[in-house]
């Protein structure tokens, strides 16, 4: 999640404004999404296809713009609140298009937000344009519907279908409603809330609300933390005194639930059903940002930085920690320049190793920081935690400075002789078996306090 928010502020979304579109999608399709990969990309198309024609039809009235260039980062998410199946996209549009100058280079034309009237467009465009899909592919209201994974998978399927309509499939409780906590009244009674931005048209719902100004990038990355984060909070699950689990709802729903209750075994079965098929792509890049768009190295942030690293002369050295520029919590380096080898543990040589860094490695005259592009696509633990928590793991808490690993151990024996000698525990602590319904721990009840003391 953190990595992911992370490569898509530093190397493919650009400094301009972003606005989220979210695409919620009728009950009786979430089924048929939940294992359709083809139909999830055809919808996806016919979502993305109507953002980008709203942004091309108000880049005309507003910059008199022929035909823009649109981008856009989805995220599939097919999970709910309360941990039903609910296949629906999060997609990150460019809040506006881009378009030639004269002298041929590619300039950002930014757009004014949508009003309640054009998101509304764009929801009845996409019912439309769904309805006529599903015809097409034979699964319109008068066509029989046939299911693949009913008869290849019977109990996947189940799993799906009560995930979808909030029932239990397996145990005791199957076919009931799962269970809920809070003021329940009858939502039915309820008025039909509509906020800014936000239209519903046959079951389609879109919502385009939440936007990000173009150099806000630490709140971007949050938004892109959100579209990316895993189905399950573990903060908000508890276990009740019966051995039941109690998994707390983000918002109050308008019928008053407020938490959702789950045995372990209803728990484990909501959970497959949130477990994307096989190569089922949960990211997926739209109009410029797209890994085969013409000019996308002059629009993403990596692409640009390749090309700084190309005009620039390389340096004979280079040991500059990667940062992100303009961020001030850069990340830190993940340098290793001095890992030893120590076989034994008994001269004050090695233990003078253990407390002494190495001296630092020369830097030529002409270093300079590596850009986005040349660093590695992935990012190191630390510098992820102190991204996203600002906390720095590596700094010295003594002097400050920053701290480096100093050896790799490997052989048992020797690790065993330098923890003896720091003072610290020799063995990892024993492992209980998992809890019971009745509550008891087991073997971990018949283990002396001793043996968890370090």
């Amino acid at each position: 999640m953190a990595d992911t928010a992370a490569h898509l502020v530093d190397r493919v979304l650009p400094e301009v404004p972003v606005r989220q579109w979210v695409l919620s999608l009728p009950f009786a399709l979430r089924y048929r999404l939940a294992y359709d990969a083809p139909l999830v990309r055809d919808v996806l198309a016919i979502f993305v296809q109507s953002v980008f024609t709203s942004l091309r039809r108000r880049a005309r009235k507003q910059w008199a713009i022929g035909r823009g260039h649109c981008g856009a980062v989805t995220f599939v998410q097919r999970f709910g609140d309360a941990l039903n199946l609910n296949v629906h996209f999060h997609s990150l549009v460019l809040d506006g298009v881009y378009a030639r100058s004269e002298n041929g280079a590619l300039r950002f034309h930014p757009l004014p937000p949508p009003d309640d009237a054009e998101v509304e467009r764009v929801a009845r465009q996409v019912a439309r344009r769904l309805s006529r899909l599903l015809e097409r592919r034979g699964l319109g209201a008068d066509t029989p519907e046939s299911d693949s994974l009913a008869t290849q998978e019977p109990l996947l399927a189940s799993l799906y279908a009560a995930s979808v309509t909030s029932r239990v499939a397996t145990g005791s409780r199957s076919g009931q409603r799962v269970l809920r906590m809070g003021d329940r009244i009858d939502a039915d009674d309820l008025p039909v809330l509509q906020g800014e931005r936000c239209a519903s048209v046959g079951g389609v719902s879109v919502h385009a609300n939440v936007a990000v100004p173009a150099h806000d990038r630490r709140r971007l990355e949050r938004l892109c933390r959100y579209g990316a984060r895993p189905p399950v909070a573990t903060e908000r699950l508890s276990r009740l005194e019966d051995g039941r689990l109690l998994y707390r709802l983000k918002h109050r729903w308008r019928d008053g639930t407020t938490h959702v209750v789950f045995t372990p075994q209803e728990l484990i079965e909501k959970l497959a059903a949130l477990i994307p098929p096989p190569r089922f792509h949960l990211v997926r890049y739209h109009g410029v940002l797209g890994p085969c768009a013409s000019d996308r190295d002059r629009i993403v942030p990596a692409g640009q930085g390749a090309r700084r690293a190309q005009s620039a002369p390389s340096p004979a050295f280079d040991t500059t920690p990667d940062r992100v520029d303009g961020d001030p919590m850069g990340a830190a380096s993940s340098e290793t320049p001095g890992a030893a080898s120590i076989d034994m543990l008994g001269s004050m040589r090695e233990r003078e190793l253990l407390a002494t860094p190495p001296p630092l490695p020369h830097t030529h005259a002409s270093a300079a920081p590596l850009p986005d592009a040349a660093r590695a696509r992935r990012l190191a633990w630390a510098e992820l935690m102190k991204r996203v928590f600002a906390i720095d793991v590596l700094e010295c808490p003594r002097c400050r400075g920053p701290m480096r690993i100093l050896a790799a151990i490997h052989p048992p024996d020797t690790t065993s002789a330098i923890l003896a000698c720091l003072g610290l525990p020799v063995r990892a602590p024993p492992l209980a078996p998992a809890r019971s319904d009745d509550g008891v721990d087991g073997e971990a009840a018949d283990q002396s306090p001793a043996d968890f003391e370090f």
